[in-house]
């Protein structure tokens, strides 16, 4: 007697009923290897629960884990760059642009306002490597300095936040280049009437940006395992023709060698800052007396 039957055990009905698992659901850790269900990396703050690796995030995420709940005022919103040099290449930089802004729903690599951290007021930016790399042209570099004199202007606390992987933005040549002399010009006068700059890096923070107003701060914070420096490490090993040390332009090796002040958790950012501007402001207010 056969006990086999004729019938196949998966029917092409059956077939057609699997449902199959929709993509986009899961990031896998480039630190650790990690597996991450989204919707759970998004709530740990984009910060793999096993690692602690910190993840890039946009800048409006940025400010909107930072500030206060619907503080947030942003300036100079709709400034745009202009093209000065007719930039010519495998794609022209207005297309470039308006690539990027597509992308990224930004008008530019910076996005900056005034907001409130635990009710106290302060002047903030945060730069986005998914723009063009986060580079400086002539609009980041505006945007910082207005932001810095507004700061200065209203008497609060001043907070970049960087996330730049670029530098001078080739596109507009030397009036990319003359933001870090402005921006790094106006931080200055900012210092000497007493007051308080914040910088924050995060991974990545390198070249112009980090070569200017990121490295001014009166206090200079990282996230952990930041990239951080001048000169990507390849390039360096290239030039040097010599082993680099390891974790080399990491926060912890910078934090380490006396380049930055703290490195500090992002679900700690915030609380840190607030507690850091109310003892510097502090401290300023009589230096300055």
């Amino acid at each position: 007697m056969a006990f086999f039957s004729k019938k196949p055990i998966f029917s092409k009905t059956n077939k057609n009923k699997k449902k199959d698992i929709p993509s986009g659901l899961w990031t896998k850790c480039p630190d650790c290897g990690e597996l991450l269900y989204n919707k759970a990396l998004s709530d740990n703050m984009s910060v793999c629960p096993k690692c602690d690796y910190h993840f890039r995030i946009g800048a409006y995420e940025r400010i909107k884990l930072t500030v206060d709940k619907g503080s947030f005022k942003e300036i100079d919103k709709n400034m745009i760059s202009q093209d000065p040099l007719k930039f010519k290449g495998p794609t022209d930089y207005p297309t470039k642009i308006k690539k990027d802004q597509k992308s990224t729903g930004l008008k530019d690599a910076v996005v900056a306002g005034e907001a409130e951290i635990n009710g106290k007021r302060v002047a903030m930016a945060a730069t986005d490597s998914r723009f063009i790399m986060g580079s400086m042209g002539s609009v980041v570099g505006e945007k910082i300095t207005r932001l810095i004199e507004y700061a200065d202007k209203e008497k609060i606390p001043l907070v970049i936040i960087s996330g730049s992987g670029g530098g001078a933005r080739m596109y507009e040549g030397l009036l990319s280049l003359m933001q870090m002399a402005k921006t790094s010009a106006a931080l200055n006068k900012l210092n000497q009437r007493g007051g308080l700059f914040i910088s924050v890096l995060t991974n990545p923070t390198m070249a112009g940006v980090m070569a200017s107003f990121a490295s001014l701060g009166d206090i200079i914070m990282a996230e952990p395992k930041a990239l951080i420096g001048f000169t990507g490490p390849r390039v360096i090993k290239q030039t040097i023709k010599q082993d680099l040390p390891e974790g080399f332009q990491s926060s912890e090796f910078l934090m380490e060698h006396g380049l930055i002040d703290m490195i500090t958790h992002r679900k700690n950012m915030k609380e840190t800052l607030f507690n850091l501007m109310e003892y510097m402001s502090s401290e300023k207010k009589q230096i300055v007396n």
